[in-house]
């Protein structure tokens, strides 16, 4: 009797341990391909960074173009002209890698912009996850996208189509 009564106490432990987790996935490119203003911002930060970068490349094919000037006559310039022309063309050469890391540096202006546009996006979307998790006792949800160890899930764990309806989404 008492190794009956036993054994029903941790079988019902062990009941309650393994109900106790409940897992979601879901899929962030899906549900960011499904909202319109993540693609209006994507499309401001494109056009951004080709006006950067047309900026750069121009700055960049003078440089070019003062090198090769450089080099047609440098054979009639005198010592001092030779080294005002050359640090000339230093000088304008870093102004380009600063130019080039102030724009697309971790810390330059598309990335700047690039967090002002996509993170109250993010940040939307992070909130809806939470309140599914918390609403439906979910212990985890996974980003299926990022999560590359992820063989296979089941799609009835996926809440991507839950977190858009509950954003004002239809897919």
């Amino acid at each position: 009797m008492r190794k009956s009564i036993l054994l029903l106490i941790l079988l019902f432990a062990i009941g309650i341990t393994a109900n106790a987790q409940k897992f979601a996935l879901i899929d962030m490119e899906y549900i960011l391909k499904n909202i319109p203003a993540y693609d209006k911002a994507n499309a401001q930060l494109e056009q951004a960074s080709k006006q950067r970068q047309t900026e750069v490349e121009s700055a960049a094919e003078e440089v070019k173009t003062m090198y090769k000037n450089y080099q047609a006559k440098s054979g009639s310039l005198a010592a001092v002209q030779k080294n005002k022309q050359e640090e000339d063309i230093v000088a304008k050469e870093k102004a380009v890698a600063e130019l080039r890391r102030k724009y697309f540096g971790p810390e330059g202006e598309l990335a700047k912009k690039r967090e002002s546009l996509l993170k109250p996006i993010q940040d939307q979307i992070y909130n809806v996850v939470k309140v599914l998790a918390t609403q439906n006792g979910y212990s985890l949800v996974m980003d299926r996208a990022s999560a590359a160890s992820i063989i296979f899930a089941s799609p009835s764990i996926d809440i991507s189509n839950d977190v858009l309806a509950k954003l004002g989404y239809s897919n």
